[in-house]
């Protein structure tokens, strides 16, 4: 029988009987929804990750985990009577239908620019049949909260675009840049430093770089995880030349560690 099955059966099934009480795994059955969720972050932040390494052989299984926390998630709906696998698969089937009318109609559009102006024309027309009777659509509705703080200002900002709240050139945005670092320079140089008015400065330094990174067509998320993997390489050289030399990092003085990490850009990249 298990032959007959297709792939995502075989999948829902060894969900189902993880699930199963009783003889079903103890860890798998004390899961919900919001244990979970950690969890299926963490599975979509490591498919990105192998996209970046360019290793398809991890992305084929870190595929694999991610979507196993989607058959995670719809088996416990599933088990409440809320909805089961297929209900999810027929509604994101749905949403791509009715956002692609070119493709599924017979609407025509003229290039790629177009289809995305389509595209925010039908979601906002989807928040404003989600939006409470009582309460006007907003342009912010459905921006999650949990996603990536940079991420998250991006979207805010591509938002508030879309009625030209916005500016015109990356150039401007230097000097709002500018502005807010001497803001930020202000609240440290305070003679009692405020812990919260500092956050706030910082949190309005980090808003504008990710809009100039959106001004600049960059993605904000992929600079940081960049940078973030070439530190990595670089400060692993540092620590393996002081080990090949017998020195303890943390005997070095910081022009010795300088050194060595400036090696490490001609060595490592």
């Amino acid at each position: 029988m298990a032959d007959q099955q297709t792939p995502i059966e075989r999948l829902r099934a060894v969900m189902a009987a993880l699930r199963t009480p009783e003889t079903g795994c103890p860890w798998d059955l004390k899961q919900d929804f919001a244990s979970i969720a950690p969890y299926t972050i963490e599975e979509a932040y490591e498919v990105v990750d192998a996209i970046a390494r360019d290793d398809m052989d991890d992305l084929k299984l870190e595929l694999g985990d991610l979507l196993l926390q989607v058959v995670f998630h719809a088996r416990m709906a599933e088990e409440q009577g809320l909805f089961d696998f297929n209900d999810v698969a027929n509604a994101i089937s749905d949403k791509m239908q009715f956002r692609h009318p070119h493709v599924f109609s017979d609407t025509h559009v003229a290039d790629a620019a177009q289809v995305q102006d389509n595209w925010e024309a039908l979601k906002a027309a989807e928040r404003a049949k989600k939006a409470p009777n009582s309460e006007p659509a907003s342009l912010m509705d459905d921006v999650p909260n949990a996603l990536p703080g940079l991420t998250r200002a991006v979207k805010l900002q591509k938002r508030a675009a879309q009625v030209g709240f916005d500016w015109q050139a990356a150039a401007a945005i230097l000097a709002k840049l500018d502005e807010e670092v001497a803001e930020f320079k202000a609240e440290m140089s305070a003679e009692t430093i405020d812990k919260q008015r500092l956050t706030d400065e910082f949190g309005d330094m980090l808003f504008v770089m990710a809009n100039l990174a959106r001004h600049l067509k960059l993605d904000p998320e992929t600079a940081i995880r960049s940078t973030n993997r070439k530190f990595d390489r670089r400060f692993r050289y540092i620590e393996q030349k002081a080990a090949e030399n017998g020195e303890k990092m943390d005997a070095l003085s910081l022009e010795a560690l300088e050194a060595y990490w400036q090696e490490s850009k001609h060595i490592v990249g």
